[in-house]
């Protein structure tokens, strides 16, 4: 399996949220699936809601996965309990096999 990383790997200079959000939509528009990486305060970021749900509107298959040291309970962001969603502890074999079930 190769990724290819649509990830912001260096901080949008910017305090316009339009602005952010355009350049973050152009690299989710070069995806087909996106993998959010849960934690104890995932569920809370207004930044991961609205990634979430342009992945979602675009048509992208959602994956949601944890660390195995993490909390013992994870919340998941509100795009994930409404659809019913799972997380599953990381894995990449699992990972893998979640991305070609598509």
């Amino acid at each position: 399996m190769e990724f290819y990383d649509e990830s912001v790997q260096t901080a949008i200079d910017s305090q316009n949220a339009s602005y952010i959000k355009s350049k973050i939509r152009e690299k989710i528009a070069r995806t087909s699936v996106t993998v959010c990486m849960v934690s104890a305060l995932t569920y809370s970021s207004a930044w991961v809601d609205w990634e979430l749900e342009t992945s979602f509107a675009k048509g992208n298959k959602l994956i949601f996965m944890g660390l195995k040291n993490g909390p013992e309970t994870i919340r998941l962001p509100a795009l994930a309990k409404q659809l019913g969603l799972p997380w599953y502890l990381w894995d990449h074999d699992h990972l893998a096999r979640l991305i070609e079930a598509k």
